[in-house]
């Protein structure tokens, strides 16, 4: 989402902007889809695939020489690369490290620290072993989806990234979405420091300009998987019966929002939803809560929610910490302990209609003061000025 989003706010501001990523079903259509690479989810090999696979997963030497076709036939300025890892490979880095295109990189996630990601084993734990730089924690603990192959084959990306071609000596400026991630990885490698920025997401949904009128029931969206909290959301309403939530998403622990929907009458499952039809329910609701057990950059899902004046009870991990203020724009519980979202719930009722009009209004503020478009354009034309203009191979 983010990507599209950065695309379409550079060509509203009178940008080309060429695309570049692996073939898939759910691909919008560019004129630039011949250059694009297929390699599919290894997720889906067989162990046999993923040994054969390794290479490319490593290197992808497809990727380096059709995003140097790209370079050279379209001479780009500047590249703002999102997702590299895993199907395009470090590869495409050294490449336009090679023709001497300036690399901005937007961290979505913790993966230049943990092989799966997110700080987050195979038991559900927030687990930041890896940030010794020894990754074979990875496969010890089975990180990735308990799986010894799968396990391995991120552990391997690291070792290669560690040993032989280090991705953050190929971008030239990252720009990190949360103060958390920037901290996070300045902490744990000093190369990121004189490098780095943190720029909040955006959203293109229009922001509303009147508070929001208090809605029946409160909401999560997103992904239904552990590490969003989501076991720990289903016991908060299954304990607290007077309150009814609703819950639009799918995922891996859909069977489970589905049992707690067939036994509790004040949890309701919505499914997948999207475009208006989400904004709507969004719109209708009290809070959207974020209950999330990792640890959390920028969520899109707060940010959504506070450009439709809806306040938020957030887990105080991570980036949430930095964007909901307790009692102010919405509250904060304790990520590990259900009673202390409990406790929030009953706190976040209790408020006034007043009072959930200043919460409401303060939503507002926040969404105009840290993820205005214009404010993020021109942060990000800053930056990409800075690093062209310090380039001088491109000058």
């Amino acid at each position: 989402m983010v990507y599209f989003n950065t695309s379409e706010l550079l060509k509203k501001n009178g940008h080309e902007v060429l695309y570049f990523s692996t073939h898939g079903p759910n691909n919008d259509h560019t004129d630039y889809t011949d250059y694009f690479v297929s390699n599919g989810d290894i997720r889906e090999l067989s162990i046999a695939g993923r040994i054969k696979r390794s290479p490319s997963y490593l290197f992808n030497r497809k990727a380096a020489r059709n995003i140097e076709k790209l370079v050279i036939d379209f001479k780009p300025d500047i590249a703002h690369v999102h997702i590299f890892y895993a199907e395009l490979s470090v590869s495409i880095l050294k490449t336009l490290k090679k023709l001497n295109i300036p690399v901005i990189h937007t961290v979505h996630d913790y993966r230049l620290l943990c092989p799966v990601t997110n700080f987050i084993d195979n038991a559900g734990k927030v687990c930041e072993l890896c940030t010794d730089r020894h990754f074979a924690h990875c496969l010890q603990k089975r990180c990735s989806e308990g799986k010894i192959s799968q396990s391995a084959m991120v552990m391997l990306e690291a070792y290669f990234w560690k040993y032989f071609i280090n991705p953050v000596d190929y971008i030239d400026h990252f720009i990190f979405v949360s103060n958390f991630s920037k901290e996070k990885h300045i902490s744990s490698n000093s190369a990121f420091a004189g490098k780095s920025s943190q720029v909040y997401n955006f959203t293109n949904i229009p922001r509303t300009t009147e508070s929001a009128g208090r809605g029946e029931y409160f909401l999560y969206f997103g992904r239904l998987s552990a590490e969003k909290g989501i076991e720990n959301l289903l016991k908060a309403f299954s304990q607290k019966s007077q309150f009814r939530l609703k819950i639009a998403g799918t995922g891996k622990l859909r069977e489970m929002v589905e049992q707690y929907a067939r036994n509790n009458t004040n949890i309701e499952y919505c499914g997948f939803m999207t475009g208006n039809a989400l904004k709507d329910l969004i719109r209708k609701s009290s809070f959207v809560v974020v209950p999330s057990v990792c640890f959390e950059n920028n969520p899109m899902t707060i940010i959504e929610a506070y450009c439709l004046g809806k306040p938020v009870i957030g887990s105080d991990l991570g980036g949430i910490p930095e964007i909901v203020y307790h009692g102010k724009n919405g509250f904060l519980f304790n990520h590990d302990d259900p009673e202390s979202l409990a406790s929030a719930l009953e706190e976040a009722s209790g408020k006034s209609n007043e009072e959930y009009k200043y919460l409401s209004d303060s939503a507002i503020k926040s969404a105009a003061e840290k993820f205005d478009p214009e404010i993020h354009y021109r942060k990000l034309i800053e930056m990409y000025q800075n690093l062209i203009n310090g380039n001088p191979e491109r000058n």
